[in-house]
């Protein structure tokens, strides 16, 4: 998605000039404070007498912390850490036949070997998170939380090396839970996985689908199936998660319920697979984000995806200006997420004494395709740095494709 450029924008020259004063003051940019008295915009993007420098490794290290002036929904994260601990489930929960299943690693030295990577999703074996941790790491030991926060705690306290975690669907939409927890964990992206839902109807060995009268499945898979349920006519039951379906009913041996998982979930949980691909939209694909500590360091060479969120002051025309320093330099959008900051929501504006207008204060969430390390994606998060109140970039990473 790109923005033409239009006559009506101001020209901007990617090679600032410095002034004295100026009439704005600028955002905070990727994780420094800003102080335009002492230091020219130039130097705070990595740049030194309006030349680039272009792999500035020292600065790279710091692109996903955060700007000093935090925004409403940052809350840091150092006494969440000590207060709330980490719950990630063990084993035993799952099924109590089945003792190969991964168990919670205590914290050691996290390896440095990509293969033996622990990494963390959320739900129980049979996830489809888990299929894609797997994908993502063929040889990791895959570790089950229970929770959303619990998978970004794991990666903070050194129990995993890293974590797989949805951030969209093509038929569901976005996963807000995810985004709002992005702002508040100190964590990057660093990669990428798109998986492919293939959803089965599955039940105890024996059983025809035809004899089932109850399919018990996440709210979203029965959505996403509704067709075939709606001719076998059966009773819709809401579960946790399409793994946990599936080990409800493998392990109390319901034979009149079926369970929508994938199959996975069916060899794990002892289940047949009634019949395979039964949502309404074969193009059903999961987007997930790989997290990690510490950023990677992005090169010139494959085809890189910028992770970034940011604020604006309301005013005619800010969102276009913020959209249009991507258009003019021929940076491709390929997401824009909005998400209204939760401590400060609304603010009003009072028109002559009369009942005033109220509007949300949104954060903004953009992917675009371009490497930190070229300089077309430095000089546009600098132009942005002009009118935007907060930028944070959340991670540089290669993007995959199917």
């Amino acid at each position: 998605m790109t923005l033409a450029s239009c006559d009506c924008l101001i020209p901007h020259s990617d090679c600032y000039s410095i002034k004295k004063s100026r009439p704005f003051t600028p955002a905070p940019f990727l994780g420094f404070g800003a102080d335009t008295k002492k230091t020219p915009p130039n130097f705070k993007l990595g740049f030194s007498d309006c030349r680039p420098a272009c792999l500035n490794f020292k600065i790279r290290r710091e692109w996903a912390l955060r700007a000093i002036t935090p925004v409403g929904d940052e809350v840091p994260t150092t006494q969440q850490v000590a207060e709330v601990p980490t719950e990630i489930a063990p084993s035993t929960q799952f099924h109590t036949n089945f003792n190969f299943l991964p168990k919670p690693l205590s914290a050691t030295t996290p390896s440095s070997d990509g293969a033996n990577y622990r990494v963390a999703y959320q739900g129980i074996p049979g996830a489809y998170s888990e299929t894609a941790a797997i994908k993502a790491f063929p040889q990791s030991v895959t570790v089950p939380c229970k929770e959303f926060e619990a998978v970004f705690e794991a990666v903070e306290r050194w129990l995993v090396d890293r974590a797989v975690l949805p951030i969209e669907n093509s038929v569901a939409g976005s996963i807000h839970r995810n985004y709002d927890l992005l702002l508040r964990h100190r964590l990057s992206i660093v990669g990428e996985v798109q998986l492919k839902v293939n959803h089965c109807l599955l039940g105890l060995p024996g059983v025809r689908k035809e004899e089932l009268t109850h399919v018990v499945s996440h709210p979203q898979a029965l959505a996403q199936c509704k067709i075939i349920l709606n001719e076998l006519g059966v009773t819709k039951v809401n579960a946790v998660d399409t793994a946990v379906a599936a080990q409800m009913v493998g392990s109390e041996g319901l034979r009149e319920t079926g369970a929508i998982a994938s199959a996975r979930a069916a060899a794990i949980y002892g289940l047949d697979v009634l019949e395979e691909g039964i949502q309404d939209n074969s193009d059903n694909v999961t987007r997930f984000m790989i997290l990690a500590r510490q950023p990677i360091i992005p090169g010139t060479e494959g085809s890189y995806k910028t992770s970034i969120v940011f604020t604006l002051q309301e005013g005619p025309g800010a969102l276009f200006k913020a959209l249009a320093v991507f258009a003019m330099r021929s940076i491709n959008l390929s997401k824009i997420e909005s998400r209204p900051q939760k401590m400060w929501p609304l603010w009003v504006v009072d028109d002559s004494n009369k009942q005033g207008a109220k509007y949300f204060e949104y954060l903004f969430y953009i992917d675009f395709e371009a490497s930190m390390a070229e300089h077309r994606a430095q000089y546009a998060l600098g132009h942005l740095q002009e009118f935007a109140r907060y930028i944070r970039v959340l991670g540089c990473y290669l993007k995959e494709t199917l």
